[in-house]
């Protein structure tokens, strides 16, 4: 009776670990929820708490403030930035702007594909789903999705950043983008 005592301990010692590990393993590495950036009508889905930065950057010709919000999870960093612009006319340019700096930055040669973003609430022409592969300032390789839109004055650059991202991921993500 004693040696069945001790195998029935050991047997739910051992299963309540087993039962710890798998819940660890199943707890999600990406974390989704819903963010809308100050001062604007975006709402996206992030997986991570994000952290918020603001700095000042020429676009367009002047000094606008650009904010971001950002955060890593699962090995990938997930960010999205704004800034309201003066001139309405420049957006196109500013936002093709900034999309050849985002490829200079991960040093691509070129967008790997660019596919329309078709966001309600977003200008309707500005809309863009670029996929490109590069380098970190350290030389290991690395993945970019990014879109760039807008709405009214306000300009908008959403991106991952990693060394592999899963279609699913991006989806999520991209597909999570919209306007209130």
């Amino acid at each position: 009776m004693r040696l069945l005592k001790l195998n029935f301990q050991a047997l739910a010692a051992a299963t309540l670990l087993v039962a710890t590990a798998v819940m660890a393993a199943c707890s999600p590495a990406l974390n989704w929820r819903d963010v809308r950036p100050e001062g604007t009508r975006l709402s996206l889905l992030l997986p991570c708490k994000p952290d918020k930065a603001e700095k000042t950057v020429p676009m367009g010709g002047q000094l606008t403030t650009l904010r971001m919000l950002g955060c890593d999870a699962d090995g990938l960093t997930f960010a999205v930035s704004s800034a309201d612009v003066s001139d309405t006319a420049a957006i196109p340019s500013i936002l093709a702007a900034w999309q050849q700096l985002t490829l200079t930055n991960m040093k691509a040669a070129k967008a790997d594909s660019a596919a329309p973003l078709k966001m309600v609430g977003a200008t309707a022409s500005t809309g863009v789903w670029v996929k490109a592969k590069g380098q970190r300032a350290d030389g290991t390789s690395v993945m970019g999705h990014a879109a760039y839109f807008s709405q009214g004055a306000t300009v908008f650059q959403a991106v991952i950043y990693g060394a592999q991202i899963k279609t699913e991921t991006a989806e999520t993500y991209f597909s999570g983008l919209k306007f209130e």
